[in-house]
């Protein structure tokens, strides 16, 4: 499994709508509005690399509103489960 992080830009006025068309995509599991120089961030979650190219910029891209995007691949996944595995002593919870 592949995770993009994709900050997007989007037209003020537009920032609603722009999430919710860009939470459709089929590969995009959330996307969150957020404070800073970007309006969104979108979490994609693709099989492959090569279809990152027909979900972001073949669509996420294209949806109107959308002024600009930075993209980011993650390389490992270190979820709360993970951690908490990784830094277990052995003790059982009371």
């Amino acid at each position: 499994m592949v995770t993009a992080i994709v900050l997007i830009k989007a037209e003020i006025q537009r920032i609603p709508e722009v999430a919710e068309v860009i939470a459709q995509i089929p590969a995009v599991s959330e996307v969150y509005s957020i404070t800073g120089d970007y309006d969104l961030v979108a979490i994609v979650r693709v099989r492959a690399h090569d279809e990152l190219a027909d979900v972001i910029p073949g669509g996420l891209n294209k949806v109107p509103g959308v002024t600009a995007t930075q993209t980011h691949i993650a390389f490992r996944t270190y979820s709360r489960h993970d951690l908490e595995a990784a830094f277990s002593i052995g003790l059982a919870d009371a």
